[in-house]
């Protein structure tokens, strides 16, 4: 007898599962392997970001930390709703928190991750009507090797599939005084098209 095929849903949940087992990289890793993916079939939001962080990997929760509520205020929705994969995904180019360098920061994602999994990944994410690129390494993978500034200062250049992002870091901070377009202009029209996109049925 012929099984009936897998819905989208079951699909992913399944393609979830195999991530969420990968140990391809746990020899390079510091803290061992703990994938860190949120992301349902119905998700309209995708969130492509670095990698984790200590904090994100001991929680099992990506963006747990400072970052996360810098990044949550430039979009201006709250922890449930960001959390809520129903309408936002969270898929960083490496899934496991990679270590720290010896002059400070976190290592560059695992370059294995990402070509092991992202497209079957997003190939199961119908519904992403907006791709949010959080710092250098989401923009370069996506859009090709290029300034963070220049892309975030014109980021209407990449809409309405993809909206580019400086990593939110304390660093950030610094950045930010240095640009203040970035509050004037680029906030208020993130806050936009995250709200319509959120609105949308």
């Amino acid at each position: 007898m012929t099984r009936p095929a897998l819905s989208p849903e079951e699909r992913l949940d399944a393609l979830l599962g195999e991530v969420r087992a990968c140990r391809v990289c746990e020899a390079h890793l510091p803290l061992g392997a703990r994938p860190l993916i949120h992301a349902s079939a119905t998700s309209r939001i995708l969130i492509a970001s670095q990698a984790p962080g200590t904090k994100a990997h001991i929680a099992g929760k990506s963006f747990f930390d400072p970052s996360g509520n810098r990044l949550r205020s430039w979009l201006d929705i709250p922890e449930d709703i960001f959390y809520d994969t129903r309408h936002v995904a969270i898929l960083p180019m490496g899934l496991c928190y990679p270590g720290r360098l010896p002059q400070g920061g976190d290592k560059p994602p695992r370059p294995e991750c990402a070509p092991l999994w992202r497209q079957r990944i997003l190939s199961l994410l119908p519904d992403v009507r907006l791709t949010l690129l959080v710092g250098s390494y989401s923009q370069n993978h996506v859009l090709g090797r290029g300034s963070v500034t220049e892309r975030v200062r014109n980021f209407r250049n990449y809409l309405p599939e993809y909206f580019p992002l400086p990593h939110p870091s304390w660093r950030t901070g610094v950045w930010e005084k240095k640009a203040p377009w970035f509050q004037q202009e680029v906030i208020p029209a993130l806050r936009e098209r995250v709200h319509a996109v959120l609105a949308e049925r």
